[in-house]
């Protein structure tokens, strides 16, 4: 019985692919050959549209109406049929425990987007000029074809923590009580915990800014490090008053991305700590109050501060990219 409701899934699967992939191509096909029987200056004015649109009406019904509905019901109350006003977006900004939560996501911001960033280039810089730049490039970057679940099961075995006396399993602590200290309690001291947290998302993105900025960093062009090497600058000088100017807009295309991932960071603080010990951030609190606490007029609430605070980084980013293709 196991092994034919194994080979149904096996052929559903199979046939929804097939299905799915067919209608796709046959919408296509089908909405081009309405195309072509238009007059030609109509045709080219709907033919883009044409490849477009399918994308656009996905948009529509899976991202623009559903931040739309949870706009609406960030307005209502508990269970979305009491209208409460601005109450839970004034929850959201007075609450103790919120204030920790938005205090928490500052700290991530800062901390992630400048080691992340900071140690990306300077690894770029320095990895340019070893003779095994691939397999060191390879070696820093690895730790991106981990997901967040993963990384953070890797790391939970790295911080884990007995009481003095014990032995311990979590490599960290192993190494800190081999050199005569006291185990340390790395997710449950309120004082160090966040900053655990935040070094797995530093160590999981390290090498994803390398690899950006090291591809920014090769095209200067060496005349230029040359002629400011003639006029007596130091490598220092040539990193700091060189490089960095050059390649700015690079490095600020990459502190935004940074940015928007850690505002939507959940995973490492779900599998770590599940938000307990002052650990959450709007995310994890988001999912918190709409599916653990049953609010969904505060859940909702969070999610649109959320998405208000991606937006201004979203629009800085498109308008770089916008400038870098305008000076091609």
């Amino acid at each position: 019985m196991e092994g034919s409701s194994n080979l149904v899934r096996i052929l559903s699967a199979i046939a929804a692919i097939l299905i799915g992939s067919g209608g796709v191509i046959g919408i296509f096909y089908g909405l081009n050959l309405l195309a072509e029987r238009l007059p030609r200056r109509v045709r080219t004015q709907i033919l883009p549209w044409i490849y477009v649109g399918p994308a656009l009406l996905l948009l529509l019904v899976y991202l623009i109406l559903p931040t739309l509905r949870t706009l609406y019901i960030s307005f209502f109350g508990r269970r979305s049929d009491e209208f409460v006003g601005l109450k839970n977006y004034i929850f959201a900004f007075t609450d103790s425990d919120m204030l920790i939560v938005f205090r928490n996501n500052l700290l991530w911001l800062v901390l992630v987007t400048g080691f992340s960033v900071g140690l990306g280039l300077i690894i770029a810089v320095l990895v340019d000029r070893v003779r095994y730049e691939p397999v060191a490039k390879s070696l820093i970057f690895l730790p991106m074809a981990i997901s967040f679940v993963g990384a953070s099961v890797i790391w939970r075995f790295m911080y884990a923590f007995q009481p003095a006396g014990q032995e311990q399993i979590g490599l960290l602590n192993a190494i800190w009580v081999s050199l005569g200290n006291e185990p340390v309690g790395w997710l449950i001291n309120r004082a160090i915990n966040n900053f655990a947290l935040i070094a797995i998302m530093i160590w999981l993105y390290t090498g994803f800014c390398m690899v950006l900025l090291s591809s920014a960093v090769k095209g200067i062009s060496k005349d230029v490090i040359e002629a400011a090497r003639m006029d007596g600058a130091n490598e220092f000088q040539i990193f700091w008053r060189v490089t960095i100017p050059m390649i700015r807009s690079t490095i600020l295309v990459v502190s935004t991305t940074i940015v928007v991932l850690v505002l939507k960071v959940f995973d490492i603080v779900f599998v770590m700590t599940g938000g307990n010990l002052d650990t959450d951030v709007i995310a994890s609190r988001m999912i918190k109050e709409m599916f653990n606490y049953g609010n969904y007029g505060r859940g909702s609430a969070i999610a649109v501060i959320l998405l208000l605070a991606v937006i201004p980084v979203m629009v800085v980013n498109i308008r770089r990219f916008r400038e870098q293709e305008q000076s091609r």
